[in-house]
């Protein structure tokens, strides 16, 4: 069975959501409107990512196949901690930021510790699984919603406000690799349902809706964790998924991880924060032929992405 195409070009407008999200895509022009986005509909891009990782992560069934899997995710979160060095070295918790990862790559270190601690259960039965997934994601809901609405004194609330005590590898990556994991298991499959792509439409508006609802009830803060993730997420996977297109090429999967890695790259240098117009445009027309040449050079080495 070749690689899903389908997939692969979802791999890539999931990679351009995380883009948007750390642009802040419309904030200064239509503030409601870029919330919804940015911390709504943008925000299901990590979490189908890791149902996607743990979808294909259920045929790591051999210590070997692991330590190879591990190896392979832990260089690539080192080298790419060694490309943005610069931007971290200096920073007052450098220990911290080793362990979870510097901005976007705590999705990379979050997977390699997650896919760790579920390879030792993945022999448990699945209401075991399914509920530990479940319990830690609401854990890590609940310390950000407690967060966000600012109900302890000052220590306290500081503390529930570090993205690091919610979002990391046991309350975002573990679920979510999990519920991937448990897919594949039970071939779990939405082309019985005659309208699948009604329960899409209807998980994704959802989501909106309750970044809509933050915006206006919770609070008007980045929000990392929507609880309505835990089902529309693994509904765009699966609604994907049986739209099968046969492929043999990476190039577009590669594509997808050369735009995550490298995006912040240019977003933090200063010909692009000296850009005043049309700074969109210019820093998709720079991040497009960069991020193919990645796929270029990851062709030579296999290790940058």
């Amino acid at each position: 069975m070749g690689r899903n195409l389908t997939i692969d070009i979802l791999k890539i407008v999931l990679a351009f959501f995380v883009v948007f999200l750390h642009m802040n895509f419309l904030k200064e022009t239509y503030p409601v409107l870029s919330y919804v986005l940015v911390n709504g509909l943008f925000r299901i891009a990590v979490p189908v990512f890791l149902v996607i990782t743990g979808f294909y992560f259920f045929h790591i069934d051999h210590s070997k196949k692991l330590k190879k899997w591990l190896f392979r995710t832990f260089l690539l979160y080192t080298i790419w901690m060694m490309i943005y060095i610069s931007y971290w070295k200096d920073n007052e918790q450098v220990l911290l930021t080793l362990i979870f990862g510097y901005h976007h790559l705590w999705y990379l270190i979050g997977t390699c510790f997650s896919g760790a601690i579920l390879f030792l259960l993945r022999k448990q039965n699945s209401s075991l699984l399914f509920f530990l997934a479940v319990f830690l994601f609401l854990i890590g809901y609940g310390v950000q919603i407690l967060g966000n609405l600012h109900y302890f004194e000052k220590e306290k609330d500081s503390v529930l406000n570090m993205y690091l005590l919610y979002r990391n590898f046991l309350f975002v990556c573990f679920p979510f690799l999990t519920i991937g994991f448990l897919i594949n298991r039970h071939q779990t499959d939405l082309s019985k349902y005659k309208n699948s792509y009604l329960l899409l439409i209807l998980s994704v508006f959802c989501v909106m809706s309750e970044a809509f609802f933050n915006y206006y009830s919770v609070s008007a803060e980045s929000t990392d964790i929507l609880f309505s993730l835990l089902f529309a997420c693994p509904l765009v996977f699966l609604y994907f998924k049986n739209v099968y297109i046969k492929t043999n090429t990476k190039i577009l999967a590669n594509l997808s991880t050369a735009i995550y890695v490298v995006h912040p790259l240019i977003m933090k240098s200063s010909f692009y924060t000296q850009i005043q117009s049309y700074q969109v445009l210019i820093f998709l027309l720079l991040l497009i032929p960069i991020s193919f040449a990645l796929v270029f050079l990851n062709n030579k080495s296999k290790y940058l992405l």
